[in-house]
């Protein structure tokens, strides 16, 4: 009998599936080293190697249901930019994001727990794994958002899935969205407003344009009242509503929203790779390596 404990130690060893650990124990009738055998001739056990590597590179995608009521935006990592153009990797990619619009997980361990909805008789993390086993790079699954709205949720997706940006808008069209979407990725806003922006981040702030107001010889008392000044300006640059309206730089996005009888409620944008560590080629070194 193949009992789930068995699966797990298989899982472990491995990082195969669980329904691939379960069919090989069945095959070698629980012969835990016949079943490891059967799995690295399968090419699946190569996996758990792979998961060690360095994943920088990758996608960003998105998916918006037929009604636009509920969107999702994702951000799946590979080691190379090459097989981030792979079509098994893309079509890998949109499923995700599909999945996470459809399914609303609350986080990533339940998403990778969820039975994927183009393979349900595997979980997001079997086919992950069986992903990363037939493209031969590391894949990972790293963050994502969704929104869910009675208003309109609009995407854009900018250089070949490198921006992603998804936003969630109570009243409004889908122009004025995708006008909003590209002014997100082109200005990076922070923020959706003032009142969006954290006390400690304002704090800091004025502490530091009151450092560079006394650096330039205004006593405090000046220094301070120079500061509530400026620090409009740090709103026009991390508050999406106070930027300037890229395609018309004479107005601002607060104005664009008005004009179009548009608000909006929230937003996202990943960007890929930023945060990530990225590895460094020293092909020299590698040839070393093999020679040795």
């Amino acid at each position: 009998m193949i009992t789930a404990t068995m699966v797990k130690e298989l899982r472990e060893k491995t990082g195969a599936g669980m329904m691939d650990c379960k069919k090989v124990l069945t095959e070698s009738n629980g012969d835990m080293e016949k079943a490891i055998e059967l799995l690295r001739e399968r090419g699946i056990a190569k996996a758990a190697k792979k998961s060690s590597r360095i994943a920088a590179e990758g996608l960003v995608g998105a998916y918006i249901s037929e009604d636009k009521k509920i969107g999702a935006i994702v951000e799946v990592n590979s080691e190379t930019d090459f097989v981030a153009k792979n079509e098994e990797f893309k079509a890998f990619v949109e499923i995700v994001a599909k999945q996470v619009a459809e399914k609303a997980p609350k986080d990533m361990e339940d998403l990778l727990a969820q039975k994927s909805i183009s393979e349900p008789d595997k979980t997001i993390q079997e086919v992950l794994v069986n992903k990363i086993a037939t493209i031969g790079e590391n894949i990972n699954i790293r963050r994502f958002v969704r929104f869910e709205t009675e208003g309109l949720v609009g995407k854009y997706i900018h250089g070949e899935g490198k921006i992603a940006v998804l936003v969630n808008m109570k009243k409004g069209d889908d122009e004025t969205a995708k006008d909003v979407c590209m002014q997100i990725a082109a200005a990076k806003p922070e923020y959706l407003d003032e009142a969006s922006v954290p006390a400690d981040r304002i704090a800091k702030e004025k502490e530091i344009l009151k450092a560079q107001t006394m650096n330039e010889g205004k006593p405090e008392a000046i220094a301070e009242k120079i500061v509530e000044g400026r620090i409009g300006k740090f709103y026009s640059e991390v508050c999406l509503v106070d930027q300037e309206f890229v395609k018309n730089p004479d107005i601002k996005v607060s104005e664009l929203l008005k004009q179009k009888d548009a608000e909006v409620i929230e937003f996202a944008k990943f960007e890929l790779g930023e945060g990530l560590e990225k590895r460094e080629e020293n092909f020299a070194e590698e040839v070393m390596k093999q020679i040795k």
